[in-house]
């Protein structure tokens, strides 16, 4: 009886380590206070506008590579009001479009509305960065599962943006993106 009672105890210790770990050293683990300081400011309709080429590359549960893409994304505002029209080409040839209609608030929130995403995405602008959570529906073609998403995005001092983004379902990460954005004048894409 006392070694079960030890190996419960030991299974418990671990469980609120790994817990402890994934709350404070993590992707998920980053809050938009970390960054409140930091330069260059982030200014959505200055830096996300007009339009932006994008190269990035997607990553399976296991870590490897399973596909990489190109994008052109064209953003228009009125006031605090803005579309996104994106259009992906993935390197088996597909395209994927989608549009988000955003919505900043005057306490650096968005909200980003698309026609996959199931709830309205809510994010926070926090000096040279941008947290968006969602919640999306995968194409058919891909499953048709419905994932978490957290996106981060770090302004550069030259205007490119770095996009890294964690894809969950039932809290198990099944997917990663990373891209990079950049504006039509420095792109080469």
């Amino acid at each position: 009886m006392p070694f079960l009672i030890i190996l419960l105890m030991g299974i418990a210790i671990a469980g609120l380590g790994f817990w402890g770990i994934r709350r404070i050293a993590s992707f998920k683990a980053q809050r938009s206070e970390d960054y409140r300081e930091s330069e260059p400011r982030l200014d959505l309709r200055r830096h996300v506008t007009g339009q932006m080429n994008c190269r990035g590359i997607i990553f399976g549960p296991t870590g490897r590579v399973t596909s990489q893409f190109r994008a052109v994304m064209e953003t228009r505002w009125s006031g605090p009001t803005g579309v996104m029209d994106e259009l992906f080409v993935y390197d088996d040839g597909s395209r994927q479009s989608r549009q988000w209609r955003l919505t900043i608030g005057g306490d650096g929130s968005l909200r980003a509305e698309a026609d996959d995403v199931i709830r309205a995405g809510h994010g926070q602008v926090a000096g040279n960065t941008l947290r968006l959570e969602y919640v999306i529906r995968l194409p058919r073609e891909n499953g048709g599962h419905v994932l978490d998403a957290v996106d981060w995005m770090y302004l550069q001092a030259d205007g490119t943006i770095l996009n890294r983004s964690q894809f969950r379902k039932w809290g198990v990460k099944v997917a990663e993106l990373f891209c990079v954005m950049t504006p039509e004048e420095h792109s080469d894409a």
